[in-house]
């Protein structure tokens, strides 16, 4: 106990410099952690492109898709992908619907196209 008094004694500066780098860290986490941008799931519908939704109500009016969300990836006015989280994904022939309508819709190969079943 007394060397590690002694320790805290001799080395006071770089000890209270230590500690307020951590908590330096600390702050600047949390301020960062308040102003990240939203993920993909929080994006509102407001900030949806006019392609996603035009395309999420035409594919929830294909028989047996239900409940449709969209994402579309683009660079440079070219798609890259889409993907499209709907309820009826778990059945073979809506998925099929679901591929050939997206890939002729925007004129892209089947394989920049995902498909995935939504949590409901």
């Amino acid at each position: 106990m007394q060397k590690a008094l002694e320790y805290v004694k001799e080395n006071k500066k770089i000890i209270i410099a230590v500690v307020l780098l951590v908590i330096l860290v600390f702050v600047l986490y949390f301020i960062n952690k308040g102003t990240q941008s939203p993920t993909a799931a929080s994006v509102s519908t407001q900030e949806k492109s006019a392609k996603e939704l035009k395309l999420a109500n035409i594919l929830k009016n294909i028989k047996g898709v239900g409940a449709a969300d969209v994402m579309i990836n683009e660079s440079d006015d070219n798609i890259t992908g889409v993907i499209v989280v709907c309820e009826g994904a778990n059945n073979l022939m809506t998925r099929s619907d679901i591929l050939n309508a997206v890939s002729t819709a925007f004129n892209i190969d089947k394989k920049l196209i995902a498909i995935y079943s939504m949590n409901v």
